[in-house]
């Protein structure tokens, strides 16, 4: 698999989380928005004078108020353990390549990835050893 296959499919699934979140969040930031709306106007006469268009602008600025943030927090947290995934990978690649007695240049780690890759993906690696 090459590395632009890879990153398409991380931005794919980067997309996916943030969408669902984003989804997830609108939802609840609607629920909020519409609990609080009900809420004041039966409680506050002041709001229930207000005319409804109002109350649907408050409404939504909950609602997208709710996606906005969601997404972004669900984004930031996907980023953050992509990029603890990928410096465990490259930690282990220096270590591996100082064993070897080379340097970890990005060209090394790029070719240690390639050859761990090509090496899981083998036939013959894909065994099940549950004893």
């Amino acid at each position: 698999m090459s590395t632009r296959t890879r990153y398409r499919e991380d931005v794919e699934k980067a997309y996916e989380i943030q969408s669902k979140a984003g989804i997830e969040g609108a939802l609840r930031g609607t629920a909020v928005g519409t609990g609080l709306a009900v809420l004041a106007h039966y409680t506050w006469p002041l709001f229930r004078r207000q005319p409804l268009a109002l109350k649907a602008f408050l409404i939504s600025g909950f609602a997208i108020s709710g996606l906005v943030f969601s997404a972004e927090n669900a984004l930031m947290v996907h980023e953050a353990a992509r990029r603890r995934e990928e410096n465990i990978i490259r930690r282990e690649a220096r270590l591996d390549l100082a064993r070897q007695g080379l340097v970890g240049t990005e060209t090394e780690i790029a070719k240690w990835k390639a050859a761990r890759l090509g090496e899981n993906s083998s036939p013959a690696n894909n065994t099940d050893h549950d004893c």
